[in-house]
């Protein structure tokens, strides 16, 4: 039984093999359930039917976003090209390898874009390309409830100059994207999971590819036991979990550009870029 969550202008909406109901919740109480799944289903009486919502907003309200970075290979080997010729290439050799992951701030809740908005680019970056992530959805108690979409949309020339530059690479008004629904699961993602991502200027596909769940390296449950070793989250948090997605070395986004990220069972999150 697939159980999709979206957050709404009327509030919490579940869809349940289809039919969709509303949810009496405020949003950011979901956020305690431990077995989210069986709590919502207790939702799913005839006097909540609804409609399918017409407006989706993001599922992050008060929640930070942090993400994970060099989880795949690929990632690691994008890396390890751009900063080369800082002297910052073995930085990723060694986290790639490494126990401890990679973890970093990604946005504040007013800097990440509904699914459908705009994304910005940075006006002082010439190589910018989205990030196709799966984003764990992390309750107050630190555990993995559900699963959405992430676009971690990064200035590969910024943080290919200097590691330490890394904060502005990732983190500035528009830069991420999470949704549009939040897959509500407590049991891992099965690893023939698919990511795909397809980015289209003028109607016409320019870039894109496409991973699994197999080559994540890291353990989710490994990364959030990380992310929150020494911090607490009152309304929880999302992660993004690292691309496995790279486009090649000559692209970067440009205005006007549509960015489709899809992942097995949660949907597609489709955002623009100013």
């Amino acid at each position: 039984m697939t159980t999709l969550l979206y957050r709404t202008p009327e509030g919490p909406v579940v869809e349940i093999s289809g039919a969709f109901f509303k949810v009496a919740d405020a949003w950011d109480d979901l956020f305690g359930h431990d077995d989210l799944g069986a709590h919502l289903r207790g939702q799913a009486r005839p006097e909540n039917k609804c409609d399918r919502p017409k407006t989706i907003l993001s599922p992050c309200h008060t929640q930070e976003v942090w993400a994970a970075g060099v989880t795949y290979f690929r990632s690691r080997t994008a890396r390890m090209e751009e900063s080369q010729n800082a002297g910052g290439g073995d930085f990723y050799d060694r986290v790639y390898a490494a126990d401890r992951p990679e973890l970093f701030f990604k946005a504040t809740p007013a800097r990440v874009v509904v699914p459908g908005g705009v994304m910005r680019l940075r006006k002082d970056s010439r190589w910018m390309v989205p990030e196709p992530e799966l984003t764990l959805v992390v309750n107050r108690n630190n555990r993995i409830v559900g699963y959405t979409i992430g676009n971690d949309l990064s200035c590969r020339d910024i943080e290919g100059e200097n590691p330490l530059y890394l904060p502005q690479a990732k983190v500035f008004d528009g830069c991420a994207a999470i949704g549009p629904a939040i897959l509500v699961d407590n049991q891992p993602l099965p690893k023939s999971t698919t990511i795909t991502l397809d980015i289209e200027r003028n109607g016409k596909s320019v870039a894109g590819g496409n991973t699994s769940l197999a080559s994540l390296a890291r353990d989710p449950v490994s990364l959030v036991e990380y992310l929150t070793r020494e911090m607490s989250f009152q309304t929880g948090c999302f992660l993004m979990t690292g691309t496995g997605i790279v486009p090649p070395d000559e692209f970067t986004l440009k205005s006007g550009d549509t960015i489709r990220i899809r992942i097995d069972g949660i949907g597609e999150l489709m955002n623009t870029v100013a």
